[in-house]
């Protein structure tokens, strides 16, 4: 064999070489870099202390926002979140100030259509529950949007303030779907479904709703509406009759819900924590805002974005697409 076979020979054994390396380092990256950077960046501290006004840290007032809609959607990935609101972030933050004795007040910024029922409640019993053991006052400032869901977390404030441009109420549930039976006839689309019960396929999207199928659903729409309306009269003081007047799932402006009392006062974000200093009796109280912890982890978000670009976009769609997404009830206005 002559040297410019043993060099050809060699070349392609480096290129061989180089090619399961690339692919074993890929591999691995996509596989595993959630758990490594997990790993490398984790910290104690979960939130993001942002200090807006006040000196006194023994005094604190804590500033949480609900931003987007109300949902669980499970652990953040940091490679490919791009914010929004975290169901399970923003429990820890509500726990935390339950326990942190130096926050003596919440104000819960809330700029959201609404949501889960269930995350929703979840939200609620925990406000609940830190009013009755700590005494801690909650107030509420609703930024453009504070409907449906977004105004059942309300509802069980001390006070909710408003601009007179925000949009809330929307009270009440909804459940849809969506049915494309006729345009899979149009396609020669057919679909098989072997089920064990009547009703195990119920709001099926290839078949049109039988009239005992419409009414399960609505005695459960009903039966999560009903816990709506005493979520209100009990937050607002209101008889249950006048709250079901209210609540026929329409939209008021701050103006209009300040007349039917569903919040109490007009203002901001610095109105409400200007009244909370004088709730808890200290007007140099240190005004806290907690956001999760985005740094590096949204920094390589950011980054990894940019360098892989389409990747990321297919791993998202999958993920998407591998996630059930069965029509539930929801305390959500949506256009």
């Amino acid at each position: 064999m002559n040297g410019k076979r043993w060099a050809a020979l060699g070349i392609a054994a480096a290129l061989f070489f180089v090619s399961v390396g690339t692919s074993i380092a890929t591999s691995l990256f996509f596989a595993d870099t959630e758990d490594i950077f997990n790993e490398m960046f984790a910290t104690d501290q979960a939130f993001v202390e942002e200090v807006i006004d006040g000196d006194d840290e023994f005094n604190r007032i804590a500033v949480f926002e609900v931003d987007g809609v109300i949902q669980d959607t499970g652990e953040a990935n940091p490679l490919t979140s791009a914010g929004g609101y975290n169901h399970r972030a923003f429990m820890d933050k509500l726990q935390m100030a339950k326990e942190d004795r130096d926050i003596k007040g919440i104000v819960l910024r809330i700029n959201s259509p609404g949501g889960g029922v269930v995350e929703s409640a979840e939200i609620y019993d925990k406000i609940k529950e830190i009013q009755k053991d700590t005494k801690k006052p909650v107030y509420v400032s609703m930024g453009s949007t504070a409907a449906s869901g977004g105004y059942y977390i309300s509802a069980p404030a001390d006070k909710i303030y408003a601009s007179p441009e925000t949009m809330t109420g929307s009270l009440g549930v909804i459940m849809q779907g969506y049915n494309y039976e006729e345009l899979a006839k149009k396609y020669g689309v057919e679909f098989v479904t072997i089920k064990s019960g009547p009703y195990k396929d119920i709001m099926s999207p290839n078949r049109d709703m039988t009239k005992e199928e419409r009414k399960i659903l609505q005695t459960m729409i009903n039966n999560s509406y009903d816990q709506f309306v005493k979520i209100i009269a009990d937050g607002r003081g209101m008889p249950e009759s006048e709250v079901r007047k209210l609540a026929d799932g329409r939209i008021y402006d701050g103006r209009q819900a300040k007349e039917v009392h569903l919040i109490d006062e007009f203002g901001h974000l610095e109105d409400v924590t200007d009244a909370m200093k004088k709730k808890i009796n200290s007007p140099d109280a240190q005004i806290v805002r907690y956001t999760d912890d985005a740094g590096l982890g949204s920094l390589f978000s950011m980054g990894a974005q940019k360098v892989m670009g389409k990747d990321l976009e297919t791993a998202s769609l999958v993920k998407l697409l591998s996630q059930p997404n069965s029509p539930r009830p929801m305390y959500l206005y949506a256009e």
